[in-house]
């Protein structure tokens, strides 16, 4: 596995994550590639700070010491960690700009799902900025003030716009250059036409942060190139 390193010093190491690899070793079959079994490889020791879904890309920390893991974490808890996403939703948010308080709970019965509930759920907040509209698809900017598990894509669904290729919340379908483009024909080489993305459209784009030595640390993760790729297809397309 290629690791592509943001940044590193004697205590931090981040990195831009691809989507479909896990962030740690699968409980059931540690054989499967993760972020922070490669990482170990490298380093030795090596501490998570936080976690993506597996489809998610962009940016994750690690602690290279137990001193610093156990810093940054407080750092996590207490909400002293600004952390930025950026997404491709279906249509048009009700506002283009907005700040979404739903409480987040797992679901009774499918393992691995959550869901709104206001009595019973752990208070959610989650921001958000319009940066482009297409009709068809909106590109957005979220601030996480929570860290629920897939508070983003749960937020984004209840709110009527699930982010593209979400099945979970949403549907899976994978997005293509001819939903899009009218009259859309495959080239000669072409067999049959390939998806520009087919992965939950959302990126971990920025963590900033008090680094240990008083500092502010911010780190970003450039936008991977399948969602670049759609939303190019998006600015050509539907504008």
């Amino acid at each position: 596995m290629k690791l592509a390193i943001l940044y590193e010093d004697n205590e931090y190491v981040f990195i831009n994550k691809p989507s479909g690899i896990l962030s740690i070793p699968d409980r059931h079959n540690a054989e499967i590639p993760n972020i922070t079994g490669a990482l170990r490889k490298i380093y030795g020791n090596i501490f998570i700070v936080h976690r993506l879904d597996r489809e998610t890309s962009g940016c994750i920390c690690f602690a290279k010491d137990e001193a610093t893991h156990r810093y940054t974490s407080k750092l996590f808890e207490t909400r002293d960690v600004e952390k930025f996403y950026r997404g491709i939703i279906h249509g048009t948010p009700p506002m283009p700009n907005g700040r979404i308080e739903e409480a987040i709970m797992e679901h009774p019965t499918i393992k691995g799902k959550m869901i709104i509930n206001a009595k019973q759920g752990k208070p959610s907040i989650t921001e958000y900025e319009t940066l482009e509209s297409f009709g068809m698809f909106s590109y957005l900017s979220f601030k996480l003030l929570t860290g629920r598990t897939h508070q983003i894509r749960i937020h984004c669904s209840n709110m009527g716009n699930p982010l593209v290729c979400d099945g979970l919340y949403g549907k899976d379908n994978p997005v293509f250059i001819s939903s899009l483009k009218k009259r859309y024909h495959l080239s000669k080489n072409e067999e049959e036409e390939m998806p520009i993305l087919s992965r939950i459209g959302l990126h971990a784009y920025q963590l900033t942060f008090k680094h240990p030595n008083g500092k502010l640390l911010s780190i970003e993760a450039p936008l991977p190139k399948d969602m670049s790729a759609m939303l190019n297809q998006c600015r050509k397309w539907l504008k």
